[in-house]
């Protein structure tokens, strides 16, 4: 059974997800970042760079135990693990590799900083921080709308992949980035499909803090 070391946020959302979707048997180990368990020295052994979530699969490679961190190499790990959500032509493979980058590295890190500025007391600093995070966030939105004009999911046909999971644990929090799908229309469309899908309900309903 896969350890997975997270807490309520949209990383650790992800893996539940992927987790779900894949069927994999799982335990949840809580990481409450909010006390700074992150930083406890069992935690680091798996996470060096002190953030959920990792895991670790008693059952890796060769029946040999492994722990992983980055939400995304978990995703591309259990993709490969699975057979699943992860295509195995190169071709096919390379589109889930962009947008699982994208999310990454943008769609994830600008929301997360309109998120860190909501907070902010000083109305100055809040205030550009606000400008600043929130029009790169309304892009990406859009982005991602572009994306999925007469597509169903975000790489891949017929099924989603793990890009689609990396993504939809980011736009589950559109309430709180201040987006209204109403205006991403083709996106209100695909967070829909996904979060309709059984698996995917059980990896938002599953208790990680």
């Amino acid at each position: 059974m896969i350890e997975l070391h997270t807490w309520n946020t949209p990383n650790g959302r992800k893996i539940s997800v992927a987790l779900e979707e894949m069927g994999l048997p799982y335990s949840v180990r809580t990481v409450n970042i909010g006390k700074n368990e992150q930083f406890q020295p069992d935690f680091l052994k798996i996470s060096p760079n002190n953030r959920i979530p990792a895991i670790i699969d008693p059952e890796g490679p060769d029946g040999q135990p492994i722990s992983i961190f980055e939400s995304g190499a978990i995703l591309l790990y259990l993709g490969e693990k699975t057979g699943r959500f992860l295509p195995r032509d190169l071709r096919a493979r390379v589109p889930v590799y962009e947008w699982l980058m994208w999310q990454m590295g943008g769609f994830g890190p600008m929301p997360g900083q309109v998120h860190h500025f909501l907070q902010v007391e000083s109305p100055e600093d809040r205030r550009y921080g606000l400008e600043r995070y929130s029009k790169e966030t309304r892009r990406l939105y859009g982005v991602l709308d572009r994306r999925l004009e007469g597509r169903d999911f975000v790489a891949t046909a017929g099924e989603p992949s793990v890009a689609d999971f990396a993504i939809l644990g980011w736009a589950w929090r559109h309430e709180r980035h201040q987006v209204d799908l109403a205006e991403f229309p083709n996106v209100r469309r695909w967070y829909q499909a996904l979060m309709a899908r059984p698996a995917t309900q059980r990896g938002f309903e599953v208790a990680l803090s």
